[in-house]
């Protein structure tokens, strides 16, 4: 029998953790009285890690008075110590749906409406730890699974569960599939620290780090390949899943102008092409004489309106995870001196440059773009430019008027 570092000589208000049968139980005295709780969950380090939150919740309420004797508080039930100390979480009777079922009915009643991306990224991350890590599936234990992301995911990761999560549980209410959502509210509770926010990690190559990386890439004899692409993400600062779903029908005869329509996402079913972009329909991108070179060097004598401007070495769509974590790691580790990013910092290099560098205009003078002028170039909202970009990137200066 094991137990954990709780079960010591017990003291007065202290609850120990122990396992028969190989289950998880909780065992303290409240009032004079024996009490004996099932967890319901199988003896591991991950729920033991659970087992011993409840514990700790359990041992404050009865140090503070706030114990809650039906045991309802904590989503438990005690066991009568003269029978034997087996599992005794009240079933879930067969005509509810778990967890795991409704979030299966819940992902199909989505399907048509979400995008390829989301449904393999997002809703089988979801499913994935619903099935494969979570101690228990039954909404009746909606506490223990709450305690139990609280105790093994980042606060965001629980922020984000907890919120999918409930949105199942409405849709079910609605659908009568279930009575009421055990999960409401529950993701607001969970504080995310400012620092674990996301789409805030903007740290841009500079000038010179970009153009290195760019000539390594060139230089490269296994991923030299890949060039092209590169150049051309820390050129136009588009995603790399429009670069990649680029043809040569969305590019001007002239090399002029580009038209961003589609995007190359991760489905269920592996890389798809689809129609509209992240933010919007489509975006026009004006080329200047650098990237009307690249494109120019680059065209096949013969290329169709499908031709695609950065296949594979096999002719297929790029496959940007790969290339990540094969010639983009691979081509910076050799870099002295420059610290290792993520590919998608070419967007945040090009951005942050547009807002930085001064234009000149035929009559001799300067102008700096404006954040409205850059979001229409990437294909973001001014909003988003002036938040992480723009109050970022200048220096303040008072003009001379």
């Amino acid at each position: 029998m094991h137990s954990s570092s709780l079960s010591r000589k017990a003291s007065k208000g202290s609850v120990q953790v122990k396992t028969s049968n190989g289950r998880l139980q909780l065992v303290f005295s409240y009032q004079g009285k024996r009490r004996y709780v099932s967890l319901g969950f199988d003896d591991t380090v991950q729920n033991r890690k659970l087992a011993d939150l409840k514990a700790r919740q359990i041992e404050l309420d009865i140090l503070s008075g706030n114990f809650d004797s039906t045991l309802l508080k904590y989503g438990l039930q005690s066991v009568d110590r003269a029978k034997p100390l087996t599992p005794v979480l009240t079933p879930t009777p067969a005509v509810h749906p778990s967890l795991a079922e409704l979030w299966e009915k819940y992902t199909d009643f989505k399907r048509p409406g979400l995008s390829p991306s989301t449904l393999a990224k997002d809703f089988t991350k979801v499913s994935r730890c619903i099935n494969l890590r979570l101690p228990t599936k039954s909404l009746q234990d909606s506490v223990a699974i709450r305690d139990w992301l609280v105790a093994n995911k980042t606060p965001n990761a629980v922020k984000r569960y907890l919120t999918q999560f409930s949105a199942c549980c409405d849709w079910a209410t609605k659908s009568q599939l279930i009575s009421h959502n055990p999960f409401k509210g529950m993701a607001a509770d969970i504080k995310v620290p400012k620092g674990d926010l996301e789409d805030t990690d903007i740290n841009p190559f500079s000038l010179e780090e970009r153009d290195r990386i760019i000539q390594a890439f060139k230089s490269d004899r296994y991923y030299r390949v890949y060039a092209p692409f590169i150049e051309f993400l820390f050129m136009t600062g588009c995603r790399p899943s429009e670069a990649v779903a680029l043809q040569w029908q969305y590019i001007s005869e002239d090399f002029r102008s580009i038209r961003f329509e589609q995007a190359v996402v991760v489905s269920e079913s592996g890389l798809v092409c689809k129609k509209g972009l992240k933010t919007q329909r489509k975006r026009t991108f004006p080329v200047n004489s650098q990237l009307a070179a690249l494109l120019s060097s680059i065209k096949p004598e013969v290329a169709t309106s499908e031709t695609k401007v950065f296949p594979s070495p096999e002719g297929t769509w790029i496959d940007v995870h790969n290339l990540t974590n094969r010639a983009w790691r691979s081509v910076l580790s050799k870099l002295d001196g420059i610290e290792y990013r993520k590919l998608y910092q070419a967007r945040h290099t090009f951005i942050t440059a547009a807002l930085e560098t001064a234009i000149t205009m035929p009559d001799g003078r300067f102008k700096m773009l404006d954040a409205k002028d850059v979001a229409k170039l990437v294909g973001t909202s001014p909003k988003m430019i002036y938040e992480h970009y723009a109050g970022k990137s200048r220096e303040l200066f008072v003009p001379e008027f």
